[in-house]
């Protein structure tokens, strides 16, 4: 066997979760912890080496990767290129915003930002997303408000923009979001965990500024205006589930039975609906929803059938 079942990996975070992660896996998960980093070999910004994924034989993922990437990997890669959550959003997350890459280079000394998409799992009928500003908001405005955390005035310049199961939402770097309670979903982003709070006293946290000061910090926001028809390029189509400008950042494929062949490909799935079977040369186990899998490059060519359906989450084609 090459293909991995992963169990849940939980590590602390400041909102809550609705033991929505626990419901869904078939394998035990914590119900207070609202994130599961799947096949994570990133660490929680300064909180080092929390995040990391174990893998069953005691090795953290990162440590395996790096001692054999092209087994992993596969030729000419030297790193995931990926971070897939599960996140249960058992509360409004806040506004906030994740540097774009020319952003983290210059400051943050990494060559990914994050960039990052949602596919909804589950959701409340009233479930929203606040997805960038509505206006144009100048420099001064939006430092007005995150110095006095005017909360209700950063929302309400937001695009407030219901979500339903199925539904796929890219996000790119710099602009400004959070998910609103009653939310279930697979994210799938850059290797990072940089994140700006624009809004943080409400929360309980005492800042958000990646320890560069809000000056440099809040130069990462996208101010400008986001119309209806700015916002329909963040989806899909009837023949991919993210759009085009995803491609530099990650894949994001829905597999759906009968049968849906996987080339070759370090990847993630996760099994959102039904039961069925992944098989390969050297793989053959049953799956079914809940369950997240890591997939090596090794394990070569996949078949998935059944009365299933799942998410492949997979890095840039290089």
């Amino acid at each position: 066997m090459t293909v991995i079942p992963l169990p849940a990996n939980q590590p602390e975070t400041f909102y809550r979760g609705a033991g929505r992660i626990a419901s869904f896996r078939t394998a035990p998960a914590l119900p207070d912890r609202p994130e599961d980093w799947v096949a994570s070999t990133t660490t929680r910004f300064g909180l080092a080496p929390s995040g990391l994924s174990p893998l069953p034989d005691g090795r953290l993922l990162a440590e395996a990767v790096a001692a054999d990437p092209s087994w992993w990997l596969g030729p000419g890669r030297t790193d995931t290129g990926i971070l897939v959550k599960l996140l249960d959003a058992g509360q409004r997350l806040p506004l906030h915003v994740h540097p774009d890459r020319q952003f983290a280079t210059e400051h943050l000394a990494s060559p990914y930002g994050k960039t990052e998409a949602w596919v909804i799992v589950s959701a409340e009928p009233d479930a929203v997303v606040h997805l960038g500003f509505a206006r144009e908001v100048a420099p001064a405005e939006l430092a007005g408000w995150v110095a006095g955390q005017k909360t209700d005035e950063m929302l309400a310049a937001t695009n407030r923009i219901p979500i339903r199961a199925g539904d796929a939402v890219l996000c790119p770097a710099g602009l400004p979001h959070a998910i609103g309670a009653g939310v279930l979903l697979v994210e799938v982003q850059e290797p990072t965990d940089f994140s700006v709070l624009l809004e943080y006293e409400a929360f309980g946290l005492d800042g958000g500024h990646l320890d560069l000061g809000w000056d440099v910090a809040l130069a990462c926001v996208d101010r400008s205006a986001w119309d209806p028809d700015r916002l329909a390029t963040l989806r899909g189509d009837d023949t991919r589930l993210l759009p085009a400008r995803a491609d530099p950042y990650f894949a994001a494929d829905r597999l759906r039975g009968p049968a849906s062949a996987l080339d070759a490909a370090f990847s993630v799935i996760v099994v959102v609906a039904g039961s069925g079977t992944l098989a390969g040369e050297l793989d053959q186990l049953a799956v079914r929803r809940g369950d997240t899998l890591l997939i090596p490059y090794a394990a070569g060519p996949l078949t998935l059938t059944g009365d299933v359906e799942a998410i492949r989450l997979s890095p840039p084609a290089a």
